[in-house]
């Protein structure tokens, strides 16, 4: 049985792949969406296409979430619209080539667009939704949080800054009525690779999920409760006993005494 809050759902990166897929799924939950995008074009072929089919309302707004007037503009709904109960903070890029093959201008793009958008939209949402009672707050992150090592490290890097904050944001919103899932997806067939100049079909197919599969294992891990949902992974004890080990080390990580392996090097 679903557990999501009904109401409104406000959708980021919401014109194609995994947005899109997320406003068809919830709006045949119940859903009222609230679609956020560049495409407007596209956006509102998918609004036509769900509001006959589910009857809910489905409203477009074009934005640019690299652009700081758009970004206030988009977080600014969630004070002024009580009915909006569910923000999917989805809109991401990733670069062709990493660190040391693209300009600064491309790198400042997609830290706007990874980082500083859905860093502002989940604090808007997370006090607006504290404020009523109630609310979910749904960040996509990816694998590659996991696995620096695997990919260039400025996406990588934008990811595990989803994952840290969504972790940090459910500890401090448990018990005051507001959900926070960070989904983990590993290749998934979207258009972020053709815009990145990679060639999705290029890869094994054994490691490519299809969205709708993805969003529909992220949504059955939101009604189970979770937190942290990685569609791929299936052996869940291996993500349960990374946690276990980081959290083991915690109590470890401040001390004011340096730790014994090092005092050799200062004493030499």
């Amino acid at each position: 049985m679903s557990t999501i809050i009904s109401g409104t759902a406000l959708i980021t990166g919401a014109s194609t792949g995994i947005g899109a897929v997320y406003a068809d799924r919830l709006a045949h939950r119940g859903y009222d969406l609230i679609l956020v995008a560049r495409d407007g074009a596209r956006m509102e072929a998918l609004a036509e296409r769900l509001r006959g089919e589910t009857g809910r309302t489905v409203e477009v707004v074009p934005a640019d979430l690299t652009d700081r007037e758009d970004v206030a503009r988009i977080a600014a709904r969630f004070a002024a619209d009580e009915a909006i109960s569910l923000l999917v903070n989805n809109a991401g890029m990733s670069l062709n080539g990493g660190l040391l093959e693209n300009e600064p201008a491309a790198i400042e793009r997609l830290i706007a667009l990874n980082i500083t958008a859905p860093t502002l939209l989940a604090s808007a949402a997370g006090k607006a939704f504290v404020a009523r009672g109630r609310g979910t707050i749904i960040n996509m992150a990816s694998v590659l949080a996991l696995a620096p090592e695997m990919f260039e490290g400025v996406y990588s890097g934008s990811k595990a800054h989803i994952l840290n904050l969504s972790q940090s944001l459910a500890a401090q919103l448990e018990g005051k009525g507001v959900r926070v899932q960070v989904v983990l997806p590993g290749a998934t067939r979207t258009e972020i690779w053709e815009r990145s100049g990679k060639d999705v079909n290029s890869f094994p197919p054994e490691i490519v999920m299809e969205v709708g599969d993805l969003v529909d294992a992220a949504l059955a891990g939101l009604d189970k409760g979770e937190t942290v949902t990685i569609p791929p992974l299936a052996d869940e004890g291996q993500w349960t006993r990374l946690t276990e080990a980081r959290l083991a080390m915690a109590p470890n990580l401040s001390r004011r005494e340096v730790a014994t392996r090092y005092r050799v090097a200062l004493a030499a």
